[in-house]
């Protein structure tokens, strides 16, 4: 039914007929703005319905959406918009305002219609930053094609249907809140959108809108996990809670267990392949990522010479306890990055090298034991070293750094940065140098003070020797 929720934030609710015609509404405005089939608009919003409308007019107007995190810095948002070739800009915030005429989420919206102008499902529909390991951010570009994928192997692997009820607590402009969002809207599922993450409030609206699946990411299921009084709520609506982003905490997920009776369903995916393994609905395990979720091809490869450890398929084609680096293609997988320049060394022969190293056995249960990029995950999001090695660098009295990652149980990586000095320069005044600069989520955890930086002739950083020296844990 067109009058039917699907989306409620505070005390307000909006049918799809609504989301629909305040998008047309909002596709004209951008049209007047002239926006124009295949331009690119930035998207920096905080959580809020308008988020979901502009995405929708953005796509009405057969334009591509950017998204840009909320989170970012002048200098991130200011590269992002340069790669992406951003042509208009929508959005809340005042960096994004700062830099270019932006047509503002505050102002009221109205409400219209108007036939949705098409574009071909080779035609580039959204793009989103994923960090690469050389520096600044890259955009991942999605076309209609393998987003509509994307959404299709979501739906399937959790097995969505219209009865759901869902909340969003993860920012929208990460692949995986965008990615919740419009599975929602394509099954015409019921969500809640949260402003920020608060847990009482989860717990709280998992009782009383009666939610049947949640998603987490690592911090998240920690805080489930330590609440005093988890007990007290009545949690027994959800069907499972999705484990994504970070690897999972076996201890903290069977705590939530035990206390609720709730089971996880751990997944996987990545900016640049969306859903590439899940968890069986019934039977899930938190020692492995799940299994390759079909219409997703997956392959081992060996790190040492690149030779095909483990091909596609399943069952006897695996070869069990062969670690390496994960390779995927599917449908759902991006067309390319932007620079463009980056895209190559992503793929081997059609196949998109993750950069997590594991093993598939012979059921086909896929296990990550470790990176093969130098990239950290914190809260699930990707940190480059080299973006922030670059704001280190600009320090006077820093004559060499490097940035590694170690493991914490509550953002699954944290950042710590080791540096050499010229003069007395303390901690505080190194994170808050790259706080000033950079997003929170990348502001090391901690400094470490070394008389030299390992490093290979040629220069490259021997992060492993730091991470021996220097702990592979957060709480060392």
């Amino acid at each position: 039914m067109a009058d039917r929720t699907v989306l409620a934030f505070d005390q307000q609710e909006y049918s799809r007929a609504r989301l629909d015609a305040l998008a047309a509404g909002m596709a004209a405005s951008l049209e007047r703005r002239g926006v124009v089939p295949g331009d690119r608009v930035a998207l920096m919003s905080s959580n809020r319905p308008e988020f979901v409308i502009a995405v929708l007019a953005i796509w009405q107007a057969g334009a591509v959406v950017v998204l840009i995190s909320p989170a970012w810095k002048r200098t991130e948002v200011a590269h992002a918009l340069e790669v992406g070739e951003v042509a208009h800009a929508v959005g809340d915030n005042s960096v994004l305002t700062a830099l270019m005429p932006t047509l503002c989420l505050d102002d009221p919206i109205e409400e219209g219609f108007r036939p949705p102008t098409p574009a071909g499902p080779d035609a580039d529909a959204v793009l989103v930053f994923s960090s690469g390991t050389t520096g600044l951010p890259k955009a991942v570009r999605h076309t209609h094609a393998s987003f509509a994928a994307a959404i299709e192997h979501w739906r399937d692997a959790l097995k969505l249907t219209a009865a759901d009820r869902i909340q969003i607590v993860t920012p929208p402009s990460h692949i995986l809140g965008l990615l919740n969002i419009a599975t929602v809207l394509d099954v015409g599922a019921w969500m809640r959108l949260h402003r920020r993450f608060d847990l009482d409030a989860m717990l709280s609206h998992i009782e009383s809108d009666r939610i049947t699946v949640e998603m987490a990411v690592a911090p998240i299921a920690l805080a489930i996990a330590s609440h005093p009084d988890l007990e007290s709520f009545d949690l027994s609506s959800l069907r499972y809670i999705m484990w994504g982003a970070t690897p999972v905490t076996p201890s903290v997920a069977e705590t939530v267990t035990r206390r609720t009776g709730v089971p996880w369903v751990p997944a996987y995916g990545a900016s640049e392949v969306p859903v590439i393994a899940c968890s069986p609905i019934d039977g899930a395990r938190l020692d492995s990522v799940g299994r390759a979720v079909p219409g997703v091809e997956m392959r081992v490869v060996s790190l040492d010479t690149g030779a095909v450890l483990a091909p596609c398929g399943t069952g006897d084609a695996l070869a069990p306890g062969n670690t390496g680096e994960l390779q995927v293609r599917s449908a759902s997988m991006m067309a390319g990055y932007l620079p463009s320049t980056t895209t190559a060394d992503a793929f081997d022969d059609g196949w998109y090298r993750t950069g997590d190293v594991g093993s598939v056995d012979t059921d086909g249960w896929v296990r990550i034991t470790d990176r093969s990029k130098d990239m950290i995950k914190v809260k699930g999001f990707q940190v480059a070293p080299a973006e922030i090695e670059t704001v280190l660098f600009s320090h006077p009295d820093i004559a060499d750094c490097a940035v590694f990652g170690v493991d914490d149980p509550s953002t699954g990586e944290a950042v710590v940065a080791a540096v050499t000095t010229t003069a007395p320069i303390t901690a505080d005044e190194i994170i808050d140098l790259v706080g000033s600069t950079l997003a929170s989520y990348k502001r090391p955890s901690r400094v470490v003070f070394v008389p030299e930086i390992p490093r290979l002739p040629s220069g490259k950083v021997l992060r492993r020797i730091l991470e021996e020296r220097h702990g592979r844990t957060s709480d060392q």
